[in-house]
């Protein structure tokens, strides 16, 4: 009886994942798996309807560290296998099977191996989880369990230290028994005071020891190792006895260094992990760490931090010879010691799931990478394989010779070296069967064009491989011209007639028994082409459609298919370049849309049915812009030119024309085109020269093709090349200055960009004298960033006249000179006063000053204007305030001056060094504020179109200015135009028109004090009395002025504030 085959899907976990079981026959090559398993199977001769298989782990067990005095007082070791049936379960402990009794400390929970009360001293060691079935078994990785623990410090108390100031001192941790490692700090006096790594102090994380390079006053006190241990979420910390560190008398003496803390001689490190190697040493000064790698480059994942190299993620590119060099003032130090880079054992190749039949040879392989280098040995149903019979076992290498059924089974090929262990497995089945064709029979109806081949399959299921036979009707067939039997069985019957329809009989039989399956043969007309397609040259970017026609047996379907040099054509991933031109079932004509460059090539029409195929081919040519030249290479480099050569890139079909040469440099990404020699380059050409480059400039260049269709895609950039050094060419622009302090002569200009300095050591050359003298005198200013030359002579008076040039150089020569400037030299405060100031006090609270100008020849700079400063009377100047002008103007208005006050006012000349001397001082009294009362009393009569409107008049008092007359704004409505009336006395007439209902009037008092507060009423033609509006606030308002005998009338346009 023969067992149901594993399912496909199903994979194994363990390690990498296996690939799809593979039928087996004759010898056989196979894949590993990251654990071996082979199931035995029974014989059998039809397919089991329940699927069985070996055990795969899905949770294997991990190495543990258990804290001692944990809380916790069980352990568990994961262990789960996906079998079926189901697995069960075994452990093992350092190779011996545990026995799980009813009082045992061992119990097992579903896979899981669960340790109550761990001890050190009975259940320290490896173990590994055993998982079986009627399959057969598998084992687990090996997985350790450990106690972790931290002592207390030794209670006996420290030696003392003492040291002469200056010098390096060693405090020994000397820490307690422990597992796993620790890390480290130490305590100055007092908790938690810890001790800084700051270059001077060092703690070694390896032995905990600190080291102290230079010693100083302050280090004076006690210290204490503070040991830390972290297991999982469990800390504890101890600390040593104090030890006192006294100094003698310093010694200030300088001292080479002298390395106290090294790492080893040889570091072993596993692939993948980070090393770190400490290095420190004593020396006054203290001493700089650098850390190098003699045989090789460092490589970037290297953090250096003075005493510590620490070098991520570790890779054989980083085994070598490490050197660390402590360095001062006085000398150096060196200490090297090696990296030496080891590997865990990691599968190169792995066993995968086999299924092979009985009686045939099988070769599994595996190969597993890691240094040392790892040793292979096997396991079948978890019991070591040796050689045996027909079993060869060779390190990777299993065979056997001649499959029988008891070896099926669950192999395993492990690969270990001293750093771990891998496994990988695969279930091996070995099949007996009987031929069976009910999961692949013979095809029970088979068409096949006339004139055309048919090719007709028997696979049935069977193991060993059965001896076929073919029948058509009764007769046998063998081979002959046009029939043809494989050695699979299969049947081929070529140039096929309408005499060949029929029943084929396939007939299969091995040692385990026979079968057989028909199938009938009917021939059909053949396939042809009518109309093929045409081959064709059109340009980038038209349209084109390949013709198509066929006939086909009128009662199958008939398909068609293109290719692109034999690649088929895919019409949703076209990008709308390809669609079909009908949907006529004989028509199958090809579109093309847009055409590109990559749609040439040869296209082939396949007009199909289910039993034969017609094909067509025609050639597309699309002719384009050329493609990119190749091989760009720059040589003969000057300063201004270099010579380029090319290879050709494809034409597309069209003769190249001509050639264009880009360039970009580092300051921009940007690609220009370049002037060359010859100006057009032909197409024929292969070579020119680029001029009119920048010298010293860094350059990268590319070529571009161009025909009647356009330029085609740029060349890869050249190699970067830079031009060679020149002089100067061009005179630094923006020459100007001026300002600075007394007897300074100030020169600045625009620093030269690096498109024009042309080479290394770039600098200003200046040029200056006083103007109208004959010597020039020089000035060399270094650095291409320069932007400004101060020249300092106590002969130099203010504001005098310089000529000015400059030029650039490099270590290649000088440039041209720029046009003469001419800069002034520091100007200095104006040494004379303005003249003739006088003051006249305008309104309450501002006045008009005015002044003679200050002559220009007395002048030491530029004159900016006039400054006035007034302060009131009893006031000291310093605090007065000041208004300054602008230009040549002579006069000015001050504001915001209080009224009735009497002003002190003085005038000075101010440039840029300064105000210069005040004029001597002139006296001004500001008038008395206008009355703050409105008027009052308003009322009106209307006589025709006259309205007359009196009020009472406003007396000033003694402390407020004399009321001249009064202001009235007259406006009809808030969307007409107000009018301003002037009045002398205390009444006035305004005409009205004869429609006239209302009006709003405001009143003030105006006189040299300025205007008054006003009143506002609102005129009713039916009211003669006053009528006060509520909202009195004064408010620009457009109007006009009337002036009469007895009263002012002006037009004005705008907006007055009353």
């Amino acid at each position: 009886m023969g067992r149901c085959p594993r399912s496909p899907v199903e994979t194994r976990p363990q390690g990498p994942q296996p690939g799809r079981r593979r039928r087996m026959g004759g010898a056989v090559g196979f894949v590993c798996t990251s654990l071996a398993v082979v199931t035995c199977v029974v014989w059998c001769q039809a397919q089991s309807s329940s699927r069985t298989y070996g055990p795969v782990f899905e949770e294997q067990p991990a190495h543990t560290l258990f804290p001692e005095g944990s809380a916790e007082e069980k352990v568990t070791l994961a262990c789960r296998a996906r079998a079926s049936p189901p697995a069960t379960y075994r452990w093992k402990m350092n190779g011996t099977e545990l026995k799980m009794e009813p009082d045992s400390r061992y119990r097992l929970v579903a896979g899981d191996l669960v340790i109550s009360n761990p001890v050190k001293a009975k259940d320290a060691g490896s173990y590994q989880c055993v998982a079986s079935n009627s399959r057969g078994t598998v084992v687990s990785r090996e997985a350790s369990l450990r106690f972790g623990f931290l002592q207390e410090f030794s209670a006996e108390e420290r030696d003392p230290v003492k040291i002469t100031e200056g010098w390096g001192v060693m405090f020994a941790c000397s820490p307690p028994p422990h597992y796993p490692g620790l890390s480290y700090r130490w305590l100055l006096n007092e908790f938690p005071n810890f001790i800084p790594a700051d270059g001077r102090r060092f703690v070694s994380q390896t032995t905990g020891n600190l080291y102290i390079a230079k010693t100083e006053a302050s280090d004076l006190g006690n210290y204490s190792c503070f040991a830390t241990s972290h297991i999982d979420f469990i800390t504890k910390s101890v600390f040593s006895k104090f030890s006192r560190l006294s100094l003698a008398a310093e010694d200030a003496r300088q001292y080479a260094p002298s390395i106290k803390a090294r790492f080893p001689a040889d570091t072993y490190a596993l692939a993948g992990q980070m090393v770190t190697l400490e290095c420190f040493a004593f020396g006054n000064p203290v001493p700089r760490i650098k850390w190098r790698k003699l045989d090789g480059s460092q490589a970037s994942k290297w953090i250096s931090s003075e005493p510590l190299l620490q070098i991520q993620d570790v890779g054989f590119e980083d085994e070598g010879t490490y050197e660390c060099e402590a360095e001062n003032i006085k000398g150096r130090d060196t200490y090297q010691g090696r990296i030496i880079i080891q590997a865990q054992p990691e599968w190169l190749k792995v066993i995968t799931d086999t299924e092979a039949d009985i009686g045939s040879d099988l070769r599994w392989s595996c190969a597993a990478a890691g240094k040392p280098r790892p040793a292979v040995r096997w396991l079948r149903d978890g019991q070591p394989l040796t050689s045996q019979n027909r079993i060869e076992v060779s390190g990777g290498e299993l065979r056997f010779s001649k499959l029988v059924l008891e070896d099926s089974g669950m192999y395993q090929c492990v690969a270990e070296n001293k750093h771990g262990t891998v496994y990988a497995s695969a279930e091996l089945t070995v099949q007996a069967l009987a031929p069976d064709f009910r999961l692949n029979p013979v095809k029970r109806l088979i068409p096949a064009a006339r004139s055309g081949k048919v090719i007709i399959p028997c696979q049935p299921r069977a193991a060993p491989k059965a001896t076929v036979l073919w029948t058509k009707g009764t007769e046998l067939l063998i081979n002959s011209s046009r029939v043809t039997i494989t050695a699979d069985g299969t049947l081929i019957l070529q140039n096929i007639s309408k005499s060949d329809e029929g029943k084929y009989t396939c007939f299969a039989e091995n040692f385990m028994g026979k079968a057989n399956s028909t199938g009938i043969l009917s021939v059909r007309d053949a396939t042809k082409i009518t109309l093929a397609p045409s081959s064709a040259d059109i340009n980038v970017g038209e349209n084109l459609t390949l013709q198509c026609h066929a006939s086909h047996d009128p009662t199958m379907d008939l398909t068609f298919t293109w290719s692109l040099d034999d690649f088929p054509i895919d019409f949703d991933k076209s990008e709308g370049h390809y669609r079909r031109a009908s949907v006529k079932e004989a028509v199958g004509d090809l579109t093309i849309l847009n055409t590109q460059l990559k749609h040439s090539g040869r296209y082939t029409c396949t007009a199909q049915t289910v039993v034969d195929s017609a094909s067509e081919s025609a050639t597309l040519t699309v002719r384009g812009p050329p493609g990119p030249p190749g091989g760009v290479v720059v040589r003969d480099i000057g300063d201004t030119s270099v010579q380029l050569s090319w290879s050709r890139g494809f034409d597309n079909h069209s003769p190249i024309a001509r050639y264009l040469v880009e360039a970009r440099t580092l300051l921009s990404n940007k690609w220009k085109q370049m002037r060359t020699n010859p100006v057009n380059i032909e197409g024929n050409a292969e070579t020119a020269q680029v001029v009119n480059l920048i010298p010293w400039m860094d350059y990268e260049f590319r070529v571009l093709a161009s025909n009647i269709l356009g330029v085609g895609e740029p060349s890869l950039p050249s190699s970067k090349i830079r031009t060679k050094e020149a002089a100067p060419t061009v005179a630094p622009s923006g020459l100007g200055g001026g300002g600075g302090a007394p007897n300074e002569l100030i020169i600045n200009w625009t620093p030269t960009l690096r498109d024009y300095q042309n080479g290394d050591g770039f600098g200003y050359i200046l040029s200056f004298r006083k103007k109208g003298t004959q010597g020039w005198l020089t000035a060399r200013v270094p650095h291409a960033e320069s932007l400004h030359y101060v020249y300092r002579n106590e002969s130099i008076g203010p504001y005098t006249p310089f000529e000015v040039k400059i030029k650039a150089y490099n270590r290649k020569g000088e440039g041209p000179e720029s046009l003469t400037a001419v800069v002034y030299s520091a100007e200095e405060e104006p040494k004379v006063a303005p003249s003739r100031v006088t003051a006249k006090a305008v309104l309450s609270s501002e006045m008009d000053v005015s002044w003679e100008p200050v002559e220009q020849g007395d002048m030491t700079g530029v004159l900016l204007g006039y400054e006035i400063r007034y302060w009131k009377d009893g006031d000291k100047e310093e605090a007065a305030d000041r208004v300054r002008t602008a230009g040549l103007v002579t006069s000015a208005h001050v504001t915001g001056l209080n009224p009735n006050t009497k002003y002190h006012v003085s005038v000075r000349a101010y440039n840029r060094a300064g105000t210069g001397p005040p004029s001597p001082s002139t006296n001004v009294t500001t008038t008395k504020p206008p009355p703050r009362r409105p008027p009052g009393n308003i009322s009106w009569t209307f006589s025709g179109s006259t309205v007359s409107i009196k009020w009472d008049p406003v007396v000033a008092h003694t402390d407020e200015s004399a009321v001249t007359g009064y202001k009235m704004l007259y406006r009809q409505d808030s969307h007409s135009a107000p009018t301003l009336y002037l009045a002398s006395k205390s009444r006035i007439d305004i005409p009205v028109p004869e429609d006239f209902t209302h009006a709003f009037v405001q009143i003030r008092v105006t006189g040299p004090g300025g205007d008054g507060v006003p009143a506002e009423v609102h005129i009713l033609r039916n009211s003669g009395t006053s009528m006060m509006v509520e909202d009195s606030v004064t408010r620009p308002v457009p109007h006009a002025v009337i002036v009469t005998n007895s009263l002012v009338m002006l037009a004005l346009i705008g907006y007055l504030e009353l």
